[in-house]
Formats: structure tokens, C-alpha cells, sequence
């Protein structure tokens, strides 16, 4: 802080000196205009920026859901009560059982 105070006398000496009132207002302006305008520039890279990253994700999660819906086709696929069945016979030798092999617990 103390730089800065230092620094602002030091211009304000010397801009006395060298130029006249209104010209250190000018000046001022310029220099103001000026921070003004990066402030802008930056603001608008950085906004391309975000919009650019924000596409990407948009696209990113766009696939997400495509492959999320096509797990749940293949979900149901594997566990489709035919296919299951078919399995158990064909693989595990299962069978259904017969009336006289039921046995009713109470």
C-alpha cells in the first residue's frame, strides 16, 4: 500500500510539472479506457472458453445417455423370462416339475 501511495505522489509530481491540469485528467481516462478495454477483451475469451467447454460436456453427455439406453435394451434382453428359461434348460438341465414332485409347506 505504502508503494502504491508512494508511486501515485511520484505521478502526481510529475504530471503537475509536465502537463497542465485537464491533461492529467485525460490522461487518467486513457489509462482507465484502456484497462476498461482488456477487461472486455478478457471477459469475451474467457466466455468462449466456458462455451467451448460447456459444448464439449453437452456432447460428452449426450453419449453418456445413448449408451446408457442401450445397457437398458441389453438389460432387459438378458433377463427376458424366455431367454432365462432357455437357459436353465438347456445349460443347467433344469426342468419344470411335475405335479406329483410339488411339495405345498405350511
Amino acid at each position: 500500500m505504502t508503494s502504491l501511495k508512494n508511486w501515485w505522489l511520484f505521478f502526481k509530481a510529475i504530471s503537475g510539472a509536465l502537463l497542465g491540469k485537464s491533461s492529467v485528467i485525460t490522461l487518467i481516462m486513457c489509462v482507465v479506457l484502456i484497462a476498461s478495454a482488456v477487461g472486455v477483451i478478457y471477459a469475451s475469451h474467457l466466455n468462449r472458453q466456458l462455451y467451448t467447454e460447456l459444448a464439449e460436456l453437452q456432447s460428452e453427455r449426450d453419449a453418456y445417455e445413448m449408451e446408457w439406453s442401450q445397457l437398458l435394451l441389453e438389460q432387459s434382453a438378458w433377463s427376458a423370462h424366455g431367454r432365462i428359461e432357455h437357459v436353465a434348460i438347456t445349460k443347467l438341465g433344469m426342468k419344470v416339475p411335475e405335479a406329483k414332485d410339488i411339495v405345498v409347506i405350511k
